[in-house]
């Protein structure tokens, strides 16, 4: 993580920059933002901000509108214009960004606030489905949090409070892990970020 956080550090520093912590679900991105972002308070030097892309999601009728199958989960799950709107484009502008418009578990808007993004520090965005070619262009540079769907699953499961089938081929699991599949086709991921990072292990984590 110190490595991680050395190299990202590095990227762009003469001014504020882009970063996206890309993965399937439950490959522990937000877990990993969580820490490059205590690492960087307790190190000093370069800030980091964390936005989660969870905080763009559309509601949930326009996703349920948007096919319940893995075209749908690809295609329609989040709003990438909102995302443009309060994040990218204020970003750089050198203006506070919106970190989040939509709370998807409540399936609710959210009161919207404003982050402060220092001169010169890194936004760290995670979620899945942000290496599309859509969102590109956007980025300064891109990690890939990587494990195979055989952990990711079961590991993902054990946040909800009612069962969840850990079998990545169960039927309950084919909308997500079929439009994380699409995704990987598509946007070849893994090939394309700057760094991957191999999560399979959660003490271990293996950087290239």
């Amino acid at each position: 993580m110190e490595r991680l956080l050395e190299r990202l550090r590095a990227v762009h520093p003469e001014r504020r920059a882009l970063v996206a912590l890309d993965g399937v679900d439950g490959v522990g991105k937000s877990h990993l933002a969580a820490e490059l972002v205590l690492r960087a308070q307790r190190t000093g030097g370069r800030p980091v901000v964390n936005v989660g892309i969870d905080g763009f999601h559309v509601p949930r009728a326009q996703r349920a509108a948007a096919g319940l199958g893995p075209e749908g989960a690809y295609r329609g799950s989040y709003d990438y214009a909102a995302f443009r709107a309060c994040v990218v484009e204020p970003l750089h502008r050198g203006e506070p960004i919106t970190p989040e418009v939509w709370d998807v578990d409540a399936d609710a808007p959210v009161t919207l606030r404003t982050v402060e993004v220092p001169p010169g520090a890194l936004v760290v965005v995670d979620g899945i489905f942000l290496q599309r070619p859509e969102l590109r262009a956007v980025w300064d540079a891109a990690v890939w949090v990587d494990a195979p769907f055989e952990v990711t699953v079961p590991r993902g499961a054990v946040r909800y409070p009612e069962p969840h089938d850990p079998d990545p081929e169960a039927p309950s699991n084919h909308r997500y892990v079929g439009g994380q599949r699409l995704y990987l086709a598509e946007a070849r991921p893994r090939e394309r970020a700057d760094w991957l990072l191999d999560n399979t292990d959660l003490e271990h984590p293996v950087l290239r």
